[in-house]
């Protein structure tokens, strides 16, 4: 079961990978402009969400532990891929409202709503960007959700398909075939859920 504090030490772990790696999400940075930010607005969003993590106490039930961290994000949210992140993690609050702990099926449903909401705000949505492997993410969760709801199975076949999802984005939007990259927000959100496991 997921608690409140593995929510946050979580999601600490995937702030500190995603500021670890947001030179190299910069370098890959081509859509839907050129301008090597990506991952330091990404590092930047969640790193405000990591100051307000580190006062609340590993006692707090998930749902207040999620909520804080989605307003966090969304207070602090630099550019389109770090306001994105704060979505995905809004919709995901979303999900564990009212909730202690989560197991797999509650966490297939938050990562769906993580993903509507994230889809949801962005006016013309792009595939092959963070929206796929969001989507991606959340499409696995819900497979999974019927097999098992152990977490320890859940995760890394969900970091899986995160990999898979992204290595697939540069046939789906020709300017990153045409850089020879993947796009750089779905890193972020990869380099995320990495260190969050």
């Amino acid at each position: 079961m997921l608690t409140g504090k593995q929510f946050k030490r979580a999601f600490i772990s995937g702030a500190n990978n995603i500021l670890n790696h947001r030179k190299d999400v910069d370098a890959l940075n081509v859509f839907p402009v050129p301008d090597g930010d990506t991952g330091t607005n990404m590092s930047m969003t969640s790193s405000a969400a990591v100051r307000e993590l580190q006062v609340v106490s590993d006692d707090e039930d998930l749902s207040i532990v999620a909520a804080k961290t989605a307003a966090a994000l969304l207070r602090g949210a630099r550019g389109n891929s770090g306001v994105i992140l704060s979505l995905v993690f809004r919709g995901i609050s979303n999900g564990f409202k009212g909730k202690k702990e989560v197991g797999g099926k509650d966490l297939a449903a938050a990562l769906t709503l993580g993903k509507e909401s994230a889809y949801k705000a962005v006016m013309k949505p792009k595939e092959g960007t963070i929206l796929t492997v969001a989507k991606g993410v959340a499409e696995k969760a819900q497979t999974l959700a019927e097999e098992t709801d152990d977490l320890e199975e859940f995760l890394p076949k969900l970091i899986e398909e995160a990999e898979t999802v992204l290595a697939k984005t540069p046939d789906m939007l020709p300017v990153l075939k045409e850089a020879g990259v993947v796009d750089s927000g779905g890193q972020g959100l990869l380099e995320v859920l990495r260190g969050a496991y």
